[in-house]
């Protein structure tokens, strides 16, 4: 009889040590370390896409420069350049300061230069100050091989010209530059450049 309970216990002592094991061997079913596990993988990750893609496109200090030609029939037109990728997208407005009517006429840049017109209504521009502007479009309808280069918000514009579009769709760039049409010039302190073209004054 002694022996047989010592038998017992002797056994039961080897089950509780194997069921110690089992429970060591199993991994861990806590779902809470498990998503913390996950979670740090993916904070770890998204850093470095985006530190490659900064690293991988070059700032774009945009440049535009215009000049305007006054025509026989008092139309206007405008010609200019840019270092703005080829086929990128502008809008390129003629607005007259006294009575804020405008012109505009889109077109695209290619080879570094753009040009745009005739302005004017079919009696020709009256004497007096107007406004060229020239206004990218936002990277969004721009083609794929523009958006490589200016990013697909415009984030990888810089310079003066840049700035945020109202409709919240990434970064744009405008330029703007005022110019009088008339023999006589008008009293500014602005520095003036007379054109070739007779008439036409920039300030």
């Amino acid at each position: 009889m002694h022996n047989v309970m010592k038998n017992v216990g002797t056994l039961m002592i080897f089950i509780t040590l194997l069921a110690g094991c089992s429970d060591m061997d199993e991994p861990s079913s806590d779902p809470a370390s498990a998503s913390s596990s996950d979670q740090a993988s993916v904070v770890e990750n998204e850093p470095e896409s985006a530190v490659t893609e900064t690293q991988d496109v070059e700032p774009l200090v945009v440049e535009i420069s215009t000049h305007v030609t006054l025509r026989s029939d008092r139309r206007l037109m405008v010609e200019g350049e840019s270092n703005l990728p080829d086929r990128t997208q502008i809008r390129v407005i003629v607005e007259r300061e006294i009575s804020r009517v405008r012109w505009q006429a889109r077109t695209e840049i290619e080879k570094g230069h753009f040009s745009a017109g005739p302005y004017g209504s079919g009696s020709g521009l009256p004497d007096g100050g107007y406004i060229v502007r020239v206004e990218v479009d936002e990277a969004s309808v721009q083609p794929e091989a523009v958006q490589a280069r200016i990013g697909s918000q415009g984030q990888h514009l810089a310079g003066k010209l840049v700035s945020q579009s109202r409709h919240g769709l990434g970064q744009i760039a405008t330029y703007s530059q005022r110019f009088l049409v008339g023999s006589e010039p008008r009293q500014t302190r602005d520095q003036v450049e007379v054109q070739e073209s007779p008439g036409i004054q920039t300030l």
